[in-house]
C-alpha cells in the first residue's frame, strides 16, 4: 500500500512540474535542430495538419 502510495504521488509530482514548466521543457527540447526536425517531421505526418498547414501558407479555398 506504501509503495502505490509512493508511486502515485511521485507521478503526480512529476505531473505537475512539467505542467508547470511546460514552455521551458519545450524550449530545451526544441533548441536542438535534430529534435526540431523529428518533432516538426511527426506533426506534419499527420494528414489534417498537413493540409491545413499547406492552405494556410499557400492560399486556397479554406474549409473551416
Amino acid at each position: 500500500m506504501s509503495r502505490m502510495l509512493t508511486s502515485i504521488l511521485m507521478i503526480g509530482s512529476i505531473g505537475y512540474f512539467v505542467f508547470r514548466f511546460r514552455y521551458r521543457l519545450i524550449n530545451v527540447l526544441l533548441g536542438s535542430s535534430w529534435m526540431r526536425r523529428i518533432a516538426v517531421g511527426s506533426v506534419m505526418s499527420l494528414p489534417g495538419v498537413k493540409r491545413k498547414m499547406m492552405q494556410s501558407v499557400f492560399g486556397g479555398p479554406s474549409e473551416w
